[in-house]
């Protein structure tokens, strides 16, 4: 008795254990652009949620995609799809900070995705996009490795 229930024991850990390496790898990482789809930025639609069922992990972030082929996509060529600056706010790096960014207020510019804090600063941002992109890219090669609690 005791040998069947230590099998079955057994049998349990070795079914439970990929949900919990699993669980654990999510739980560390951080989901990038709030869950949206990155690959969706690019396409006629404009952004959409991703869904946990489609994740790819780069540099520690997970990102999640609407669809396994949006995936697919973004692991062929990550650096084409992840937005400026790290997914902060375009215009707050411009000025030298590092401020969050809301996922609905972008902008693609020459291929690179480019959010901002909220609709207002967007637009804002708007007014001048190349001086603006030139500013935080200047910006962004000081504050980059900074941790933004810092600036």
């Amino acid at each position: 008795m005791k040998q069947i229930r230590g099998r079955v024991l057994s049998i349990i850990s070795l079914l439970f254990l990929p949900f919990l390496v699993f669980a654990s790898d999510a739980a560390i990482s951080l989901v990038g652009v709030q869950g949206y789809d990155l690959v969706s930025y690019h396409q006629k639609n404009g952004p959409v949620r991703g869904s946990g069922n489609h994740t790819a992990y780069h540099n520690g972030v997970a990102y999640l995609f609407a669809t396994d082929e949006n995936k697919k996509v973004f692991q062929a060529n990550p650096e084409k799809y992840l937005p400026a600056y790290g997914g902060y706010c375009a215009f707050a790096v411009s000025v030298g900070r590092k401020v969050v960014s809301d996922p609905l207020a972008w902008k693609i510019v020459d291929g690179i995705l480019y959010l901002n804090l909220n609709k207002q600063v967007q637009e804002f941002w708007s007014k001048d996009i190349p001086g603006n992109i030139k500013k935080g890219n200047i910006q962004w090669e000081k504050i980059k490795d900074i941790d933004p609690q810092k600036i």
